[in-house]
């Protein structure tokens, strides 16, 4: 995987893994706060076509809390982005935002702790996912 993102191709179609993820993202505290479909944003504004791919904005309100108050300017950081992605050989995968890799930008003692911790939650729910 690469170096900000975690995340496993699942033996799932692309509806299914929404689902999937979105409630096992629920089960580690994690609601959905945004959910940005791609292609038909790219469909609707360029006329380009391409397989389903989805972010949803993925929020702990506990850890999201703690960091805010940590560095208030962290929230440009945050939602902690999922994605649900197909390729053109029907392929699908699910991916999260590294939040250690991405929260390195933050120069605060507290915040390494609380990447960690969402880390931990979002490799949870990623590897329930089978």
């Amino acid at each position: 995987m690469s170096q900000y993102v975690l995340g496993k191709t699942v033996a799932m179609n692309f509806e299914t893994a929404v689902k999937r993820i979105t409630e096992e993202l629920g089960k580690v505290g994690f609601g959905i706060l945004t959910e940005i479909d791609v292609q038909k944003t790219l469909r609707a504004k360029l006329g380009q076509e391409m397989p389903p791919y989805l972010i949803l904005g993925a929020c702990n309100p506990q850890l999201a809390s703690q960091a805010i108050a940590a560095d208030p300017k962290v929230g440009a950081l945050l939602p902690c982005n999922v994605i649900v992605r197909e390729d053109k050989d029907g392929m699908v995968y699910v991916e999260a935002m590294d939040p250690s890799a991405v929260l390195t930008l933050v120069d605060h003692p507290a915040v390494p702790q609380l990447a960690s911790e969402v880390r931990q939650k979002l490799e949870q729910a990623l590897a329930a996912l089978e």
